[in-house]
């Protein structure tokens, strides 16, 4: 039927999808950029709110069958979770907790991050594009997009404190602000340079040693926190007897033990700090004059807590506990080994600077991290739990450190030597 038309009409028809095709993609890429951010920001904090909201509501009523409390007090509940995730601290008669579930605060980072990607994606229509840019044109798409969507998550936060915070409650309103805008700041902003394609603009721009630094903190780090839940894991099946007694002795039914699960899945990333710190050699408390470490085991009375069955024995420890504050020079080796293989230095001088500056980066990081892991958890000698902060710190700062050295080195050294060696025997051997 195209064949029929005169030769400006079958150009026209041929146009045609293409124009609709561009104004579909226009219309998706250059959304308001005020209006977008904002209601983003808002609905990155709100989603995980409305989550806990929702868990606390069903919980309360698979545990309790409505027979105590009300659905409004369960809503409560739900929301202190989410303050409590963003640092607030709270008050239980009378009993100040300020430990943060780091399972939810992930669960908000990847809230943010999702959504700010979609922001990204929505307002990358606007301002100048990658040539104008290269040229030297400013860009305010992406910060104002972060400023917008960074207020309205923390906007999100102060109205949960002012609805849900009573005079015996009292969370920190400044806290949760502060933890808000990490939030945003550390997960959407990032979210929303990535989405909108600036982040492809900028991203080169950064000197290639400072982005293959990078990369090898990331693999020391994941590679860390993947052996500490591994060690975790571990613990707690060796002694998945102590645990299930635990759970009989609280006496659940179904529904208790699945909003027990919950909680515990809440904690897993606190516990697997926790697990960090005791592999790194400094231990961590639980509770006053406590001490859970390689070289010594100091407990007292525990709550009954079903991830408390992970830890030792109290008591003097075994020999082979002490060669556990090699693993993290170990796996500091291992992923520098692997960052450099995927990207070689040049020279030996940058594979040491490289080696050893991502180990330190990456054991800052740590440090930064375990600073989260603990907090009051209760009355009395559980005002005091958590791994010690600045021993884990210049532990980590010092074993990544030599093994992303060590690690750099010797993947330079194979790749310049070691190779050309395995080439040359496999030469004779044919």
């Amino acid at each position: 039927m195209t064949s029929l038309l005169s030769p400006h009409a079958r150009t026209n028809a041929r146009q045609e999808p293409r124009q609709e095709a561009e104004l579909r993609q226009a219309l998706v890429t250059r959304r308001p950029l005020v209006p977008t951010a904002t209601i983003g920001g808002a609905l990155a904090a709100g989603g995980p709110l409305l989550v806990c909201m929702a868990v606390a509501v069903v919980g309360w009523f698979v545990t309790d069958a409505g027979g105590h409390g009300t659905p409004s007090g369960a809503l409560r509940v739900g929301a202190f979770g989410w303050l409590v995730a963003h640092g607030a601290g709270v008050t239980v008669e009378g009993v100040r907790l300020t430990a943060v579930p780091l399972g939810i605060t992930l669960l908000c980072v990847w809230s943010a991050w999702r959504v700010g990607h979609r922001v990204g994606e929505s307002v990358s229509g606007h301002g100048p594009d990658a040539d104008r840019i290269a040229d030297g044109e400013r860009d305010w798409t992406v910060p104002v997009a972060a400023g917008l969507f960074t207020v309205a998550y923390a906007v999100v936060g102060v109205l949960a404190t002012t609805l849900a915070s009573t005079v015996e409650t009292g969370p920190s309103a400044g806290r949760v602000v502060l933890w808000s805008v990490l939030v945003a700041a550390g997960a959407g902003v990032p979210a929303i340079a990535r989405g909108s394609g600036r982040a492809a603009i900028w991203v080169p721009a950064i000197p290639a040693a400072v982005r293959d630094t990078a990369v090898l903190v990331r693999w020391v780090l994941r590679a860390w926190l993947a052996v500490a839940l591994a060690a975790l894991v571990v613990a707690l099946v060796l002694d998945f007897s102590t645990a299930a007694n635990i759970v009989s002795q609280l006496g659940t039914d179904a529904g208790d033990t699945a909003v027990l699960g919950l909680l515990t899945l809440a904690v897993v990333p606190n516990a697997t700090l926790f697990s960090s710190a005791y592999l790194m050699g400094p231990g961590f408390t639980v509770g006053t004059h406590t001490l859970v470490s390689p070289g010594a085991v100091v407990l007292g009375p525990l709550p009954l807590f079903p991830l408390l069955a992970a830890l030792p024995d109290a008591g003097p420890t075994p020999g082979w506990t002490g060669w556990l504050m090699a693993s993290p020079v170990l796996v500091a080796f291992v992923a520098a080994a692997l960052a450099h293989r995927a990207r070689p230095a040049a020279a030996w001088d940058q594979a040491a600077i490289r080696g050893c500056a991502g180990g330190l980066v990456a054991g800052l990081l740590l440090g930064l991290l375990t600073t989260f892991a603990g907090g009051a958890v209760g009355p009395g000698r559980m005002a005091d739990v958590g791994p010690f902060q600045v021993d884990v710190l210049l532990h980590a700062v010092t074993a990544f450190g030599i093994g992303g050295l060590l690690g750099a080195l010797a993947t330079t050294w194979w790749q310049r030597r070691g190779g050309a060696l395995v080439r040359a025997a496999w030469g004779r051997i044919r």
